[in-house]
């Protein structure tokens, strides 16, 4: 049900992360360079935006909108920004889940499913913020500054869904990758590359997220539960793979849904 995903997004700028052992992820492969950015060209900014008396001459066009000198550098910057990313895309076809996960994919919004043993496993996710915000350390004294860019991976919140064929409820775990932290305990314990923010039940078949469902915030759960939890969920395919293939995965549509908004702005600003 993807109106439980939206829940899972309007809590994300308040979640609570878990105190437990989390890594970086690890086994995804390098997707791509930084290169984000409307203002910056081949690493400078462009000449006109320092020029506050450049002229927006009009130019005549069939469509009757106001077309500028500035529309056209627009449009052609666009258009080497596309290719370049179309270089760099590292996957031009949708990266497979294992497990026999089938996919819907409706704009941003994915779904997962695949049925197991009488049950039905839903894992729903938005690529919409996925994207962590790269924050800029300035290399400390004797240190020599990295100039490669780091790659941009996208690590959705996504909400896993159970339901038992034959009973009327459904199990919502609603997961996320917490950002980097401290880790503590074992250095050699395997730690879970994601984690579980809340659990509730929901009715099946409902499209509205009950809110007078009671929901259980991970937060002060008592850890034996919580790794039961886990258990429940890696029984049933959703384990440290599958969290990372998603992020392949959840990348890999962020960035066509890039290209894609490139190429409608391109078209939008030319005509």
């Amino acid at each position: 049900m993807f109106a439980s995903l939206s829940r899972s997004l309007l809590s994300a700028a308040g979640r609570v992360l878990v105190a437990r052992p989390l890594p970086l992820l690890s086994s995804q492969g390098p997707v791509r360079a930084l290169s984000r950015s409307l203002w910056l060209h081949g690493g400078a900014l462009r000449p006109t935006f320092l020029n506050p008396h450049r002229g927006f001459p009009a130019v005549s066009c069939a469509c009757g909108g106001l077309h500028t000198e500035g529309d056209k550098a627009f449009a052609e910057f666009l258009n080497d920004e596309i290719k370049e990313e179309k270089k760099i895309q590292k996957h031009k076809n949708l990266p497979k889940m294992s497990g026999g996960w089938e996919l819907e994919v409706i704009g941003t919004e994915a779904k997962l499913t695949r049925k197991v043993s009488g049950e039905k496993i839903t894992v729903t996710f938005n690529t919409n913020n996925s994207i962590p915000p790269s924050y800029d350390e300035e290399p400390q004294e004797g240190e020599k500054g990295d100039n490669e860019e780091p790659d941009l991976v996208s690590t959705p919140n996504f909400v896993v869904e159970v339901t038992k064929l034959e009973n009327h409820q459904t199990l919502v775990l609603d997961c996320h990758y917490p950002e980097e932290e401290v880790a503590h305990g074992e250095e050699d314990e395997e730690s879970d590359i994601f984690t579980i923010r809340e659990v509730s039940f929901q009715t099946t078949g409902d499209t509205d997220w009950k809110e007078n469902s009671y929901t259980l915030s991970t937060d002060s759960l008592d850890w034996a539960l919580y790794d039961h939890l886990m258990d429940f969920m890696a029984d049933r395919g959703i384990d440290n793979t599958f969290a990372d293939e998603l992020v392949e995965l959840s990348t890999a549509l962020e960035h066509q849904e890039y290209i894609s908004f490139l190429e409608n702005l391109k078209v939008f600003v030319k005509c």
